[in-house]
Parts: C-alpha cells; structure tokens; sequence
C-alpha cells in the first residue's frame, strides 16, 4: 500500500530549509524592489514606500550600471571561452596516456579551487604589483618595460580574467575529465585501426560524446562568471575608472555602501533576467547544434 505522505514527511525538514534560507528571501528581495527601502526605512519602517518600477527604471538610466553590464560581459565573453579551454586541455592531458603521476597533478591542479578566493587575490595583486610584483620583475628580465596591471584601465580586467581562469579551471576540469573517462576506449580503438590520428579522434569521437558535459559545464561557468564580485573587490575596487566594476559589484556598493537596499535588489533581478536569458539560449543553441 502506497503511503505518499511519508515521502513528504521525509522530504519536508529540506524544504523547510529551502523556503526559510531561499525562497524566504528571494521572495523578500523582491518586494523589496519595489520600495524605496534604504537606511531611513532601515530605522523607521514608516519611511518605507511601494515606488512601484522606479529602482529598475533608475537603475536602466544609470551609465554606471550600463557600463558595469559591459565589463561583465567583457569578463564573461573572454573568461568563459579561456577558462573552458584550459579546462578541456588539462582533462585531456591528465586523461592520456602520456600523463604520469595523475593523482598528483588532479590534486595540484584543482587546488586552487578550494583555496581562500580573497587570500590568493591578495596574493595575485602582490604579484602583478608595478613596482615589486615578479610578474614585472620577470619582464624586466627579458628587457620588456614594467605594466601597472592593476592600475591601467587597459590591463585591469585581463589581470583579472587571467587570475579567474587559474582559480577556476580546476573544477570544471574534473566535470570533463570524469566525461572522458566515460567514453567508450573501444571507440578511440576502432577508430585508431581505421587510421583516425589524434586530432580526428578528438573532433569525431571525444568532442560529439562530451557535448553534454561540455554544456553542463558552460551553464555553471557562465552563471558563475556573471557574479563577479570577489576579484575586482579584493584586487582593484572597481577601478581605475570603473573598468573592473561589474554588475555585481555595483548591486554591492547600491545596497552596502549608499544603503539603496530597493536598487540594489533592482539589480539583483536584472542580472537574474540576464543569466536566465543567456542560459535559455546556451540550451537552445544546444539543442539546434545537437539536431544538425
């Protein structure tokens, strides 16, 4: 006799979780989108007022929310394809046959995914720093002049993809390495009879039966690079001239430095719609790249 109550029972001690820490305050953030809740309302909540669109309206007719939308896209458009190709190229190696010592370097290679994001940033601004940093120490080695990374509008966010595709790519490059290991090596062995080289394996077999890793693994990269936060925040503060503020941490400075809580939850929305969007059409392009 089937008892579907008890499935629920079992399952509402999570769900009772998830609505308290999740669905709770995504719910409160939302209305508070509407109101123009900030440090006044903060202490006397009848300065509160329903403003209906306003924050999103005001938001849209920033040219700092436009401009952090452009430096996200920037870091998403280059960070996401690097970090996928470092990714995909580390699984390969450590999955061939060549490689020695695979747990060693799995373990070395993904150690940067479990370290303190703001210690090695604190780290990684020592090292591109213009004056002491051994990135410009080794320049200067080979007769290069010395970059202010961090100071030059030109060089800030590269600095900055560089270091998220390293901190990174270790996780993504266990996902793909667990996806080759599932293929089939008795295909990889046909195909090496027929003659196939290395590269028409990878293009005919390795690449077509990883597509859905791949995909998996662009979703999560893409939702994840979009909140960028932590890195301009320990290494540069948004700066020089805004060119590492992103969207992100603009929402930051709305609702923790200016106290526009109602903005700042605007944001927040914002980019939900924008990766929301971008992912429906990964997954779109997905299906037509899967039906060709």
């Amino acid at each position: 006799m089937k008892r579907p109550g008890a499935g629920w029972s079992f399952a509402a001690p999570a769900l009772i979780v998830i609505g308290l820490f999740f669905v709770g305050p995504v719910v409160a953030a939302l209305l508070l989108s509407f109101t123009d809740f900030d440090l006044y309302a903060l202490a006397d909540p009848h300065n509160l007022r329903l403003v209906g669109l306003r924050n999103y309206v005001d938001v849209l007719q920033t040219p700092l929310f436009w401009q952090a939308l452009g430096n996200t896209l920037y870091f998403v458009g280059i960070g996401v394809p690097l970090s996928l190709l470092v990714s995909l190229g580390a699984a390969l190696l450590l999955d061939s046959r060549l490689a020695r010592c695979k747990p060693f370097f799995r373990t070395a290679l993904f150690a940067p995914v479990v370290t303190t994001i703001v210690a090695v940033a604190v780290v990684f601004r020592y090292l591109f720093h213009t004056r002491y940093g051994l990135v410009n120490y080794g320049l200067g080695w080979l007769g290069l002049e010395p970059i202010d990374w961090l100071g030059d509008a030109a060089w800030s966010m590269p600095t900055i993809i560089l270091f998220a595709v390293w901190k990174n790519f270790g996780y993504n490059m266990i996902i793909l390495l667990a996806g080759l290991q599932a293929i089939p090596q008795e295909l990889h062995e046909a195909a090496r009879i027929d003659g196939a080289g290395s590269w028409q394996r990878l293009r005919h077999i390795t690449l077509p039966l990883l597509a859905p890793t791949l995909l998996v693994v662009s979703i999560i990269t893409v939702a994840g690079y979009f909140q960028l936060f932590a890195e301009p925040y320990v290494m540069t503060r948004g700066g020089p001239l805004q060119s590492t503020t992103s969207v992100l941490y603009f929402m930051y400075e709305e609702g923790f430095k200016w106290w526009n809580l109602g903005r700042a939850s605007a944001i927040a929305f914002l980019l939900f719609v924008l990766i929301l969007a971008v992912t429906s059409l990964l997954l779109r392009l997905s299906r037509r790249w899967g039906a060709a």
